[in-house]
C-alpha cells in the first residue's frame, strides 16, 4: 500500500488520514460499503460530486490498495473493496453512528437532498416476500422544483429500479411527503405514524399493499442509534 504522507508523521493515524480524510473520500467509501460497485451507482450516492473528482478519488483508493477495478464487460469496470477496504467498514459506519448520536437533528436536517434520500431508500427497501408482479411506487415532494419533485421505485421480482422519469406504469402506491418529514423518518428522528397523523406524509394505497409497503420500508442503517442530542 503506497501512501504519500503529506503530514510528515510516522503515526498510523497520520498515514490512514492520507487515505481517508480527503474531501468526499469518506462518502465514496460509504457508497462502496453499502454495495455500490458501478461508477454511475456510486455517483448517485454523491450527486454533488463531479465525475472527474470521483474518478480521481477512486483512482487514489485503488493506488492505496483499498479498492480494485474489475472489468465487467463492454469496456466498463466495477469497483470492489479489497480486504483492506472491507476492514474499514467498522470505522466508516462508526463515523456515521457517532454523527447520528451526537449531531443535533436540526443541523443534519438542514442538509436535505432528495437524490441521496431516494437512492438510500432504494438500496435499503427489502420486499419480503417479493411481489409476484410489478409494484410501482411514486414518491412526490410537492415543495420541490418540478425536476426534483417526483421519483419512482419499480419493484419487480428480483430487482428494484429508481427512476427520475415516469416509467409509464400504473401507480400502486403514491407517497406524498414533505421532504424534511420523510428524511426525519428515514433517519429515525421521527415516527412515520406521527408524520402521517400530522399530514406531513400521506400514503395512497390499498390496505393490503400498505401493510406490505410498511414492511418493505426499512430505515437508514444509522436510524437505530440512540440519539444523545436532539
Amino acid at each position: 500500500m503506497e501512501i504519500t504522507n503529506l503530514y510528515g508523521q510516522f503515526c498510523p493515524v497520520s498515514m490512514a488520514s492520507e487515505v481517508l480524510c480527503t474531501r468526499w473520500t469518506p462518502l465514496v467509501m460509504r457508497e462502496l460499503l453499502c454495495g455500490s460497485t458501478r461508477f454511475n451507482d456510486i455517483r448517485r450516492g454523491v450527486p454533488r460530486m463531479s465525475p472527474s473528482l470521483l474518478s480521481k478519488r477512486l483512482k487514489s483508493l485503488e493506488m492505496a490498495g483499498v479498492v480494485e477495478s474489475v472489468p465487467s464487460g463492454r469496456g466498463t469496470h466495477e469497483y470492489h473493496l479489497t480486504q483492506a477496504g472491507e476492514e474499514l467498514r467498522p470505522l466508516v459506519l462508526g463515523i456515521g453512528n457517532w454523527g447520528q448520536r451526537w449531531v443535533e437533528s436540526h443541523l443534519s436536517l438542514r442538509n436535505l437532498d432528495p437524490s441521496l434520500l431516494m437512492w438510500d431508500i432504494r438500496r435499503n427497501i427489502a420486499p419480503d416476500p417479493w411481489p409476484e408482479t410489478r409494484c410501482s411506487i411514486q414518491f412526490r415532494y410537492p415543495e420541490l422544483v418540478e425536476t426534483m419533485r417526483d421519483w419512482w421505485l419499480v419493484v419487480e421480482p428480483g430487482g428494484i429500479d429508481l427512476c427520475r422519469i415516469d416509467p409509464g406504469y400504473d401507480i400502486d402506491i403514491l407517497v406524498t411527503a414533505d421532504l424534511r418529514a420523510m428524511t426525519a423518518v428515514w433517519m429515525g428522528v421521527a415516527k412515520l405514524s406521527r408524520e402521517m397523523e400530522a399530514g406531513r406524509i400521506e400514503i395512497d394505497v390499498t390496505p393490503t399493499l400498505e401493510r406490505q409497503f410498511k414492511a418493505w420500508f426499512k430505515l437508514s442503517v444509522f436510524a437505530s442509534q440512540k440519539r444523545m442530542v436532539e
